[in-house]
């Protein structure tokens, strides 16, 4: 096995438990909002995709390829849609503004870090 196929394997590897945590903890935290002049602030979805940028900016620039970001960001969009979309009651993702914001700003913030990334494989070679 040549480096660089080493290097992308790491990378994977990597990616998949960070996804894992990412996942949970954004869900997790994406429900807390704080009520400033009557309007519901969604603090927690916010915090959740800087999470998310910041696990995937790691990732990129760690194993200095946007494999590694795209592999997370699409586990953590995955899981994130599959638990919203679990019956009534066991749903941990609803569909309100701090659902919608966390499961589709996760798409924008992959999307976001792997333009950035691009950089890395530019400075590469």
């Amino acid at each position: 096995m040549n480096k660089r196929a080493a290097g992308m394997a790491g990378g994977v590897a990597a990616a998949v438990p960070a996804a894992l945590f990412v996942a949970l903890a954004g869900t997790a935290l994406h429900g807390h909002g704080v009520l400033i002049s009557g309007v519901d602030v969604p603090w927690g979805a916010v915090a959740a995709l800087v999470l998310v940028g910041s696990v995937q900016l790691w990732l990129g620039a760690a194993f200095r390829s946007s494999v590694p970001t795209a592999v997370c960001g699409v586990l953590c969009y995955a899981l994130t849609g599959w638990w919203s979309t679990l019956e009534n009651g066991k749903r941990l993702v609803i569909a309100d503004t701090a659902g919608n914001l966390w499961i589709f700003g996760t798409a924008v913030v992959t999307l976001a870090v792997l333009v950035w990334c691009r950089r890395y494989r530019a400075a590469k070679g």
